[in-house]
């Protein structure tokens, strides 16, 4: 089987089911790197009124696509999974320079400059599987979307964490069905193919007063140079200088709580003050 039938505007993918459930097996053109996702994804059930994991159709599709009216479900379409284009995004997980404890003790840094809540509602952009492992282990919040470009990493997530909300596609689209937010972590910022203005023009419509905007990087930008020269199609751009990080903050609302710029370490904590 090379396709499976989905609705127009997401991709579900529920937990796995007992063994006599059919279910796809999905063969990415990379190696993946998630500890805990399965062989093969089930997709065997779709949910119309509590989807899994959200799609955005117009992203990482280059297949024609078929749609047929089954009874109750609206329009669907058909998309050949060898077609979806899926980048390498392992680096996140494997290429840690320091310690893991140390990597672990910076990832708790960032995560801990957001300072969430229970009530508190949280956005992920570009994370790894590491990273949210961590802010589920030491921060619980009412809810928790992760937003990346890879439908492969989201569906690690969504395998181990039932409850966290995934969203295919790019941070400026995110649907406002999600709005709003009480903290937002940029974990990759790097990845984001848009202009500083345009990130936080978006952000600005989808926080709530006093959001913590929380820009990190726990390797710093030594790193991220070396990872952009093995990367190029991943990262797009550099992390933002203090001075240039005001000026767009300012102009969309935020204002610098804290930054910190280090060879090995890269942090930037804002505040949504409309």
């Amino acid at each position: 089987m090379n396709s499976v039938v989905l609705p127009s505007s997401f991709l579900a993918l529920p937990r796995p089911f007992h063994h006599s459930a059919p279910c796809l097996r999905l063969q990415p053109r990379y190696r993946c790197f998630c500890h805990h996702c399965s062989a093969a994804i089930r997709l065997s059930s779709l949910s119309l009124q509590n989807p899994s994991i959200s799609f955005h159709p117009l992203l990482n599709v280059h297949s024609p696509v078929s749609a047929t009216t089954p009874s109750n479900e609206g329009t669907i379409s058909v998309i050949n999974f060898e077609d979806v284009m899926e980048k390498d995004w392992s680096f996140l997980e494997t290429d840690h320079t320091n310690s893991d404890e140390e990597h672990k003790l910076k990832t708790g840094r960032i995560i801990s400059a957001g300072e969430i809540g229970n009530t508190s509602k949280v956005l992920v952009s570009i994370g790894s599987e590491g990273f949210v492992d961590h802010l589920m282990d030491s921060s619980p919040c009412q809810q928790l979307l992760v937003v990346h470009d890879s439908l492969f990493v989201l569906a690690c997530i969504k395998e181990k964490y039932d409850k966290v909300k995934c969203w295919q596609g790019e941070l400026i689209y995110v649907p406002e069905k999600w709005a709003s937010f009480d903290v937002v972590f940029l974990y990759f910022l790097p990845a984001l193919p848009f202009e500083l203005g345009q990130v936080f023009g978006a952000l600005a419509k989808r926080c709530l007063p006093g959001a913590r905007l929380v820009i990190g990087h726990p390797q710093g930008r030594d790193v991220l140079e070396k990872q952009r020269q093995l990367y190029p199609d991943v990262i797009v751009s550099s992390l933002p200088e203090k001075v240039a990080l005001q000026n767009v903050a300012a102009e969309n609302s935020f204002e610098m709580v804290e930054f910190v710029d280090e060879p090995g370490f890269y942090l930037a904590v804002l505040k949504f003050k409309s």
